[in-house]
């Protein structure tokens, strides 16, 4: 009896295993990967920017190549037929912006050389200081490239951190830990689309989800019947058969020219180097056309970000579908307010309590979105839970501090009050993030410079941790 197990849809050039095995005796879909929790979940950032398309105009410079004037170039057409490095510096800008620079990344490109070029940009704005932080692993990189490859997929190993590719790394990449897939070129197959999202949903600790950055429109995909359903076949367009049984015919030979392919239909294009066509130089010149935009121009290039929220089965959900979602899940943890409040004003409840709903989809980034759609970006994240699940209007944080200050105050030394001001005003600028425990130390060492000062001032290490937790009662206390 033989076994055999794949994640790979059925296509051309597996074919040959379908037949041995025969056609499969159970499909067990991503969807339920995902809801079964073998499967990691995801989501995507699309990003838009002035420049996704281009039209030449007199103020750019024609660096290399021909342009023709009117011309609207497109997404398929750039890394290919022409580059505009400014245009790729912009997307590099924006996915290093938008990713947590030490989390794994790959970055699929339109060509080897975009890849090139993609992995010298990240390597440029990078944070990092390792030479290697970004590396480029395509056909052509060879050992090199398979020994970057191997240690980006190696968990123990932090460098290389981020990967760019063309097609190589579409498929066969085993590396549990990627957090971040970014896709720079048009993905027109259904199954290498299935493919490239497969390199992020691998589960590894901590990994909650992973984010897809999509500057070409691909997230069309998931609204495709085929993108949950049996696996695929591309058979042959015009005899309709897998494999194809077309008959190969020879090239014609042309009756004026007497060449294969022709070349009297178009005048052959002059090496502008050597003079001749074919071009006989040892290097024959790159034939893109590349464009320099006018001074300033990058400048002008915007982009905006729109994140979705996604359904396990691959499908768009609107807000209300995920509050409603979310007012669902949440009993499961408070049954009122006034629990609600007790788990968050104590640092060490609220982290586990952060950590618990982020386990079931509704981590950091979730609960911050909902922050913008109910126009609540200045208040605390307590305030998007009790709005979703009591429909307690938000206040700011600036009022809930105004709010509780005398109590918080109440019975304090003067070092105290103005250790916990310091801690308030912190709150007020970025949030509750600032009150978990382990900021506590960061914070006395920007108040103080060094934690001996702290505790001349304050007094011990345990009262000054007494101090920090007790005053997150009252601020957090109902308003009487």
């Amino acid at each position: 009896m033989q076994l055999g197990l794949t994640a790979t849809p059925k296509r051309n050039d597996n074919v040959d295993t379908y037949r041995y095995f025969g056609e499969p005796v159970y499909i067990y879909s991503l969807k339920e990967g995902v809801n079964d929790g073998f499967l990691t979940p995801f989501k995507v950032k699309r990003i838009k920017t002035t420049l996704d398309d281009y039209v030449y105009t007199s103020d750019d410079q024609i660096i290399e190549g021909e342009v023709e004037e009117g011309k609207i170039y497109e997404e398929a057409d750039f890394n290919k037929i022409i580059v505009i490095k400014e245009r790729e510096a912009k997307r590099v800008r924006v996915v290093l912006d938008g990713i947590n620079q030490n989390e794994k990344t790959i970055i699929f490109c339109a060509t080897q050389d975009h890849a090139l070029a993609v992995r010298d940009l990240v390597n440029q704005m990078k944070e990092s200081k390792d030479p290697n932080y970004c590396q480029r692993v395509t056909a052509n990189d060879g050992a090199r490239g398979e020994q970057f490859l191997r240690e980006f997929q190696d968990n123990e190993k932090t460098i290389p951190t981020i990967l760019t590719t063309s097609q190589k790394l579409s498929t066969g990449v085993d590396a549990r830990n990627i957090r971040n897939i970014v896709l720079m070129r048009p993905v027109n197959s259904m199954i290498e689309f299935k493919q490239i999202i497969g390199r992020g949903t691998r589960l590894f600790d901590g990994k909650e989800y992973f984010t897809i950055y999509d500057f070409v429109d691909a997230y069309h995909h998931f609204a495709d019947p085929e993108w949950d359903g049996d696996p695929v076949l591309e058979v042959c367009s015009k005899c309709g058969k897998d494999p194809c049984e077309c008959e190969i015919k020879p090239p014609k030979i042309c009756s004026v020219c007497g060449k294969s392919p022709c070349e009297c239909e178009k005048p052959p294009k002059i090496c502008p180097v050597c003079g001749k066509y074919p071009c006989e130089c040892e290097n024959p010149p790159n034939r893109k056309l590349k464009i320099k935009l006018r001074d300033g121009k990058e400048r002008e290039i915007q982009h905006m970000i729109a994140t979705s929220f996604w359904g396990a089965d691959g499908k768009p959900i609107s807000i209300q579908e995920f509050m409603d979602n979310m007012f669902g899940a949440m009993p499961e943890f408070f049954k009122s307010e006034e629990e609600l409040r007790k788990i968050w004003s104590d640092p060490v409840t609220r982290k586990a309590f952060l950590e618990k709903i982020s386990a079931i989809g509704f981590g950091k980034d979730e609960l911050e979105m909902l922050q913008k759609m109910i126009d609540a970006e200045q208040s605390d994240l307590f305030d998007v839970l009790t709005y979703i699940s009591f429909l307690t209007p938000p206040i700011s944080r600036v009022e809930r501090v105004k709010q509780a200050k005398e109590k918080i105050f109440a019975g304090l030394g003067e070092k105290q009050k103005e250790f916990l001001d310091f801690v308030l005003s912190k709150y007020e600028e970025k949030g509750v993030e600032e009150l978990g425990e382990e900021k506590l130390p960061i914070l006395l060492n920007l108040k103080y410079h060094a934690i001996a000062d702290a505790v001349n001032a304050l007094g011990a290490v345990e009262s000054i941790r007494s101090t920090f937790f007790n005053f997150q009662k009252n601020l957090y206390a109902k308003e009487t």
